[in-house]
């Protein structure tokens, strides 16, 4: 008798440690299920972090020893282009990345492509907002009065960026390499009366080695796969874009543009830019001909 009461008596004691144990899980199921629902809801079945938490690879280092022949060449890539659309993709469009790390100083803008004086804030603020003074009608007093009005620039009316780069042929590793040096979002200054554009120009370049790390954590659109997003980085380092080019280094430093200003000069641009680049993929395979 008394040795059925020491089991009845470990017995229970068992049951009321399971409880406590089962009841302490489901606290913590509970706090955790709490903490993940303050962070609203996903637009994913899982959370991604391996583009934020990729490494960004450094540049191989390069002995000017090494380098034997070098071109400076300038490039535009238009977003009209079916193989660019990723860079007005609504969510996400390139030119509101470049925006928000320029304005939270994550890197820095410039005036001109030799990157030697950087912008101010303030420049900065002028070139993305435009102040306007707009006619507003006041229903109180029936009368019309000027009101100012402060714009922010659409991502839409950048159709076109600029890519500076250089080629170069390493002799320690027998290659001809490409290396970007800087990119900038081109502007378009339409005729109020005309409605034609009357010029276009860099708003402001970025140092592009400076800017990968930025690039790197930023999602490009894959339509192959959407599991495996490129980065703009990749998008950069990889040249998945489409472009041509509209100047190459010169003594007198003209554009294409300047030499083919007329109206039907537009395919013989093309060509021309065809030739450069030719020439410059003949360069390497030229090396290896005996």
């Amino acid at each position: 008798m008394t040795n059925l009461r020491y089991y009845f008596l470990g017995l229970l004691t068992f049951v009321g440690l399971l409880g406590v144990s089962a009841q302490g899980m489901d606290e913590t199921i509970t706090e955790s299920s709490i903490l993940e629902d303050t962070s609203g809801y996903m637009d994913d079945i899982i959370d991604r972090k391996a583009v934020m938490e990729q490494r960004v690879l450094a540049y191989e280092p390069i002995r000017e020893a090494d380098i034997v022949w070098q071109k400076r060449i300038w490039r535009v890539i238009d977003t009209r282009e079916k193989m660019n659309q990723p860079f007005m993709e609504p969510n996400r469009p390139f030119f509101v990345i470049l925006k928000e790390a320029a304005e939270k100083g994550d890197i820095k803008i410039f005036g001109e492509d030799n990157f030697k004086k950087p912008l101010k804030a303030e420049e900065l603020e002028k070139m993305l907002h435009r102040i306007d003074t707009q006619e507003v009608y006041n229903p109180d007093t029936y009368t019309s009065e000027l009101k100012i009005v402060k714009n922010d620039i659409d991502f839409n009316d950048i159709k076109t960026y600029r890519v500076k780069e250089i080629w170069f042929f390493d002799k320690e590793s027998s290659r001809l390499n490409c290396r970007i040096l800087g990119v900038a979002p081109i502007k378009a200054e339409i005729d109020e009366n005309t409605g034609l554009v009357k010029y276009e120009g860099p708003m402001f370049w970025i140092y592009y080695p400076e800017a990968r790390k930025v690039l790197a954590k930023e999602r490009v659109f894959n339509d192959k796969n959407d599991i495996a997003p490129g980065t703009w980085g990749d998008v950069f380092d990889g040249r998945f874009f489409s472009s041509y080019i509209f100047k190459e280094s010169n003594v007198q430093d003209i554009r294409l543009t300047d030499i083919y200003k007329g109206e039907d000069d537009g395919v013989k641009l093309l060509l021309e830019s065809e030739r450069i680049k030719n020439k410059l993929l003949d360069f390497e395979h030229d090396l290896w001909v005996y």
